[in-house]
């Protein structure tokens, strides 16, 4: 089981989740290689370009943003992402927990649109991300 007992991470979520602050994007890591103790890294408002850039190849992370875009031209809308980043050296035995600690993860971070698995920074770009958030979110006026 994953750690996710850090006040911090608990804090960071409810800051993401608010109207009345910048901050958009979290990142959590594992406190160390041989620990399964989850700590919050980074956080910032720039983003999934932001975010991208704040990855690292070669550990396994998860991050929660929030989207904005125009559903059409009188609307905008905000949803949340749970992203589960696997660098490509991440090392073996911390890649083989991944899946049993994103459960832990997801009773911390609840609320969000979709979860999206991460194995390149490419995977994280806006404009893919967007088009499933439409789809998730039910109706669509643009034709998506």
């Amino acid at each position: 089981m994953a750690d996710v007992t850090d006040p911090n991470i608990h804090q960071a979520y409810l800051d993401v989740r608010s109207d009345k602050s910048d901050t958009n994007w979290l990142l959590l890591d594992y406190e160390s290689d041989r620990s399964d103790k989850l700590v919050v890294t980074k956080t910032g408002t720039g983003g999934l370009s932001e975010l991208r850039g704040a990855l690292e190849d070669s550990k396994a992370s998860f991050a929660y943003a929030r989207i904005t875009y125009s559903n059409d031209k009188e609307s905008q809308r905000e949803k949340f992402i749970l992203v589960v980043w696997i660098g490509s050296g991440c090392k073996v035995m911390r890649k083989a927990k991944i899946s049993v600690h994103t459960a832990d993860v997801k009773e911390v971070l609840r609320v969000y649109s979709i979860e999206v698995a991460a194995r390149e920074r490419d995977d994280l770009k806006e404009e893919p991300i967007v088009v499933r958030l439409r789809k998730a979110g039910g109706a669509s006026y643009d034709g998506i």
